[in-house]
């Protein structure tokens, strides 16, 4: 039987809003769905435009389950993503998975949500 999705994924546009107002907090998140019985196994890679990737930064999500990641929170030691610089993320899976981003922007009161599929590489 096939197995539905992808192993290899990219998010091109990052971008955590520096700021938020009201009651909500501005942040992107990774939305990842996992139809099959085994543990998915994720590899994220963040690309700067002015400093060398963040590599290695390991996930997993259980066997038919999604799991939502927020994008502050990936780190590879006692680095992470600063809010308010550009960045882009690639993510690839030892099995096939979906990918969904969103950004939740708050810097002003008439809030803005964005979210699309990522970008299918294998």
């Amino acid at each position: 039987m096939k197995k539905s999705g992808s192993t290899h994924w990219v998010i091109p546009d990052g971008y955590i809003p520096p700021t938020s107002t009201g009651d909500l907090q501005s942040h992107e998140s990774i939305c990842v769905l996992n139809l099959h019985e085994e543990e998915a196994e994720l590899q994220f890679t963040i690309y700067f435009e002015d400093r060398p990737p963040l590599e290695s930064i390991a996930a997993r999500v259980g066997g038919k389950r999604t799991k939502h990641i927020r994008t502050s929170e990936l780190r590879k030691g006692d680095d992470g993503i600063p809010a308010g610089v550009p960045y882009a993320i690639e993510i690839k899976s030892n099995i096939p998975i979906i990918v969904q981003y969103s950004r939740l922007d708050t810097t002003q009161p008439a809030l803005a949500l964005m979210s699309t599929m990522a970008y299918v590489l294998e």
